[in-house]
């Protein structure tokens, strides 16, 4: 319960600080988001049928999330002996694993569009059908997050009201610098927007 209540305050507020962070940054996807959320009105009532048609908003939660994800590494410890494939190194039961979920996002050779960018179209195209180790935000396999869906659909719900009714700025390569803080969650350290509302 502890894990899911997490998942769904922590890990949420954090990526949404990145979310307006990287929107800011980036005002072509800003626009593009506000196309399809808006649809041309401003105030339109966000039903779960108009949410789940919002696939281009998906494309933009799952880029912040590989982008700039909230947690840093996944801990495994080796239930048996054995050696990882072309490594030649040797390891044993009971060693701890460190999986680091950054490092893995921004491996190009899991990626056809360079890692670097904040291309939410990615995952409409070339990396659509991506390793699925190589974009774990919430963890993977049998031990993934029970919190992920709340916290995405949390996200999703708060970007679409937000877009549907403010456009965020760049406040400046000071104070909208990025960087981040190691915390519980890795937080965004420099987040300075301007809003300008529709």
């Amino acid at each position: 319960m502890i894990a899911f209540l997490m998942a769904g305050f922590e890990i949420t507020s954090t990526a949404l600080a990145w979310s307006i962070h990287l929107l800011s940054k980036h005002p072509r996807v800003q626009q593009k988001l506000k196309a399809e959320v808006t649809g041309g009105l401003v105030s339109q009532d966000l039903s779960m049928d108009r949410l789940d048609s919002f696939v281009y908003l998906d494309c933009v939660i799952k880029v912040v999330l590989r982008f700039s994800p909230p947690g840093d590494v996944v801990l495994r410890t080796l239930t048996v002996d054995g050696r990882p494939p072309n490594s030649g190194a040797q390891l044993f039961k009971g060693d701890q694993i460190v999986i680091p979920i950054h490092t893995l996002a921004r491996d190009s050779q899991h990626w056809s569009i360079s890692p670097d960018l904040f291309d939410p179209e990615r995952f409409l195209g070339k990396d659509k059908y991506h390793h699925p180790y190589a974009f774990i935000p919430f963890d993977g396999g049998r031990r993934q997050c029970i919190g992920q869906d709340l916290s995405r659909f949390e996200l999703k719900v708060i970007i679409a009201r937000l877009i549907q009714h403010v456009t965020f700025g760049d406040g400046g390569p000071v104070v909208n610098a990025g960087d981040h803080l190691t915390r519980l969650t890795i937080m965004p350290k420099y987040v300075g927007v301007t809003i300008e509302f529709n």
